[in-house]
């Protein structure tokens, strides 16, 4: 799915649940009735042709080429509303957008971000992929405290207004790891980016890992999550 349908999709959603929450406070912020319209939690997986996204607080001069090496790439580029630098999304990348109300989850943003973290470590663990975290950056990391040896295998940015959140992580299972050459992912300078292909030396069936991703989100936020295939149940 192209990167701007994804988006202006995700907006609608969010949008919408913006109207509802609108209807239910005064002008002081002091709820004023409880409609019986509830709120929509929202969760997509997509993979994009080949594009750069630039987050709201990133620098321009982190995409290393022009329009026209962009154009022999066959990449595009946005400007985003999300939160974080530049990162780059394609086919074999698994793009997670949680279109969710966290009035109904958690209303910490910080606590947010670790909770999308945690659920790739734990998929990851079920490949025998040691990941973790990474101290003062986003994203889920492998080897993060090794020098010379970290590595970013899932960037994440968010976008959240009035507790309802948009945009997410994007976890690279058999992503073409060159395009991140024409880039500094994330602003990050001395450290690399990997792939589960990579890490585990073959090709990473992408639909049982967003099996395993659904079963774990749910286990995490401590949702059910349905879909036209299976549900996967946080129990």
């Amino acid at each position: 799915m192209a990167y701007d349908a994804a988006w202006e999709y995700q907006e609608q959603i969010m949008q919408a649940n913006l109207s509802i929450k609108a209807k239910r406070y005064n002008s002081t912020g002091i709820t004023i009735k409880v409609d019986e319209e509830e709120t929509q939690h929202h969760l997509l997986f997509c993979e994009h042709p080949h594009v750069y996204t630039l987050g709201k607080s990133g620098h321009i001069e982190n995409l290393l080429v022009n329009d026209s090496r962009m154009k022999e790439l066959d990449v595009t580029f946005f400007k985003t509303n999300r939160g974080g630098d530049i990162t780059y999304h394609g086919p074999g990348q698994i793009v997670g957008y949680p279109i969710l109300d966290l009035e109904k989850f958690v209303t910490d943003l910080g606590k947010y971000m670790r909770n999308l973290e945690e659920v790739m470590i734990r998929m990851l663990a079920h490949y025998g992929i040691g990941a973790g975290r990474l101290q003062g950056a986003t994203g889920v990391w492998l080897d993060a405290e090794i020098k010379g040896r970290a590595r970013k295998i899932c960037a994440m940015g968010v976008r959240c207004s009035r507790w309802v959140t948009m945009h997410g992580f994007a976890l690279n299972v058999n992503t073409d790891l060159k395009y991140f050459d024409y880039i500094v992912p994330c602003g990050i300078t001395d450290k690399s980016v990997t792939s589960m292909q990579k890490e585990l030396g073959h090709v990473v069936d992408i639909e049982e890992v967003k099996f395993l991703l659904i079963k774990e989100f749910g286990t995490i936020f401590g949702a059910v999550i349905e879909t036209g295939l299976f549900s996967a149940n946080a129990v």
